[in-house]
């Protein structure tokens, strides 16, 4: 994938995520996004960290113990990590329900 793709792509989907939990207005939930960052700090003083890595052409995130290496596949239009198939905005929502107690979607 060029360069100009994935700086799109990913801005996007981070963009999206970033729009979608920030605009819930959780107490228990801040949403930052610093340029290709997204951080999602939970108030138990957890941190989630979902980023850009442009030189991997992957989103990256770390929930917890765990993380994931997402590619896009423009066969699906969707950001997918290849070791576990899970996909970007699914993997979010589950992490984000589990560790709120509460469901959310993307």
């Amino acid at each position: 994938m060029e360069q100009k793709d994935f700086f799109k792509l990913s801005a996007k989907a981070l963009e999206h995520i970033d729009a979608h939990l920030g605009g819930l207005e959780l107490e228990e939930l801040d949403v930052q996004l610093a340029g290709d960052v997204l951080t999602l700090s939970f108030k138990d003083g957890g941190r989630f960290v979902i980023n850009a890595h442009s030189a991997a052409g992957q989103i990256w995130m770390a929930a917890g113990t765990t993380a994931w290496h997402f590619d896009f596949v423009p066969e699906q239009n969707k950001w997918i990590a290849r070791k576990t198939d899970d996909e970007l905005m699914t993997t979010v929502a589950r992490v984000v329900s589990k560790k709120l107690g509460t469901e959310v979607s993307l």
